[in-house]
């Protein structure tokens, strides 16, 4: 059988996608963001259970050590911050393992950008700035939605009082699955799949959507503070359009202790689905510790955004090689 070699995107595609990350470059240069680079492998992976880190063994002058492939440039580029950076991005390859569709690809590439003395308000309104400029026909009204309202809306629930259980079932009655198949999971997940399932796909249309005040458990990486109905809720955004997540960007958190807690919580919940532990980053903990800047940051999936700008149908045909025919 004849091996295919050829690229996954044409020339004509791969030359607009260049013209595109230069407007990216050119959009940070007037706003003095600077520029950087960072390693692809690192200490530690992503406890996040919702995500599956690729690790390598590798030998080093310490003998040979598991190292991970970064699921995004977070962790590299918040020690940056610590050491006294300023207002950074990346264009960073990012890998998430069994991530193969139309709207995915377990190699990828990631903005990420962050904003010392930055607001939430602030990096949406640049966020949305960004995406206008890069595709013109997104520049439309920003609406926001709190995650709470949207449930409410699309589902008549309370995601933060409906119970684990009828939780359970309404998921998997939308997800078209068999009674009982979400037995085991937990609140998050069964959050997510109906988030994906019934509410994403009407976000984004004539407009950008901003969705906020996720659960508190949602935070990861991000603050935590009591929205106006006195619930804890995460201090982050996501933002979509024509009903695809664009963006997903947080109001930092800075303390290492919290954030040691959170990962450790993590590697628990990963222990109970039965999924492999994830190293922590001590790293990264140790810059926090040292202290980085309050400040906004937030990571946006490029090659998504250059399949909407240039309307093509799979994230394949706007990457020069997708991973599953590399």
């Amino acid at each position: 059988m004849a091996i295919d070699w050829r690229p996954s995107a044409d020339m004509a595609t791969l030359r607009e996608r260049a013209r595109l990350l230069a407007s990216v470059r050119a959009f940070f240069a007037v706003r003095d963001v600077l520029e950087v680079e960072t390693p692809v492998l690192g200490q530690g992976g992503s406890t996040d259970v919702h995500l599956v880190s690729l690790a390598t063994q590798a030998r080093t002058d310490k003998g040979q050590r598991r190292l991970w492939l970064q699921t995004s440039p977070e962790f590299h580029m918040k020690r940056l911050l610590a050491a006294g950076s300023g207002p950074i991005f990346q264009l960073a390859r990012s890998f998430r393992d069994g991530e193969v569709g139309s709207r995915h690809n377990i190699e990828f590439t990631m903005l990420e950008w962050y904003r010392p003395g930055f607001t939430l308000a602030d990096l949406i309104e640049e966020t949305t700035a960004l995406v206008a400029a890069l595709m013109p026909s997104a520049a439309r009204p920003v609406v926001t939605y709190r995650y709470r309202e949207l449930f409410h809306a699309h589902l008549s629930i309370d995601p933060f009082t409906f119970s684990l259980e009828k939780l359970r079932g309404l998921a998997a009655e939308r997800g078209q699955m068999l009674a009982g198949a979400l037995a085991n999971e937990s609140r998050e997940t069964c959050l997510d799949l109906l988030m994906s399932m019934v509410i994403e796909p009407s976000l984004g249309r004539g407009e950008l959507s901003v969705v906020m005040d996720y659960p508190a458990s949602q935070a990861a990486l991000a603050r935590r503070h009591q929205d106006s109905d006195g619930e804890w809720v995460a201090s982050r955004f996501e933002l979509y359009l024509d009903g695809v997540e664009l963006a997903n960007g947080y109001h930092e958190l800075t303390d290492a202790s919290e954030q040691r807690a959170r990962f450790k919580e993590d590697n628990a919940e990963r222990r109970r689905l039965g999924l492999p532990e994830v190293d922590i980053d001590e790293r990264l903990l140790a810059a926090l510790e040292h202290g980085m800047p309050e400040g906004s940051g937030v990571a946006l999936g490029i090659d998504r955004l250059i399949q909407r700008a240039l309307n093509k149908p799979r994230l394949e045909d706007v990457l020069a090689f997708a991973t599953p025919g590399c």
